[in-house]
């Protein structure tokens, strides 16, 4: 009964909603062959989790049901994760060990994009921190995706906290 009472609320509803645009912004095929982003799971995981970063970043100390969609949405996030790698055939076993790291992953991504993050206008630092987490050293076009970066935070900025609770977001094309 409990289940049915969170499948059902507000927030839950729009941070499913925003995983969802985070998953499909995240797929956009310029990202992977415009911009050098490795179509693997781990260019897939950066990608996503980015996404997922910039829109936790967004609602970060906004009151009341932002608050409360920021933690579902990571919590939609870490289960799709789970559920993922339960697809994949990793055992139960294996699934807490790998959830451990993926999560401390993230932290760290978050953590540093916050950094990167605090360093804008100025794209350098933010432009390094994507060529080694999502581009991988590969070559790629760090500037660009630091730029898409950028156009992503300015969007998300724009876009009303109501919008956000209600499970919009504004993307910029990739």
């Amino acid at each position: 009964m409990f289940k049915q009472l969170l499948a059902r609320s507000p927030a839950r509803r729009a941070a499913s909603a925003l995983h969802d645009a985070a998953v499909a912004q995240s797929r956009q095929a310029t990202l992977y062959a415009g911009m050098g982003a490795p179509d693997t799971v781990e260019g897939r995981f950066e990608l996503l989790s980015l996404h997922v970063i910039l829109l936790v970043e967004r609602l970060k100390g906004e009151p009341g049901a932002a608050a409360d969609v920021r933690q579902m949405l990571f919590d939609t996030y870490v289960s799709n994760l789970d559920g993922a790698l339960r697809e994949m055939g990793v055992g139960d076993l294996a699934v807490g060990k790998r959830m451990r790291k993926l999560g401390e992953a993230f932290y760290g991504r978050a953590q540093a994009c916050d950094e990167a993050f605090a360093s804008l206008p100025d794209r350098t630092v933010l432009s390094k921190l994507l060529g080694r987490t999502v581009l991988r050293d590969a070559p790629g076009a760090p500037t660009l995706l630091a730029d898409y970066v950028a156009r992503c935070r300015e969007g998300l900025a724009a876009t009303d906290t109501r919008a956000l609770v209600s499970g919009e977001a504004a993307w910029p094309a990739a």
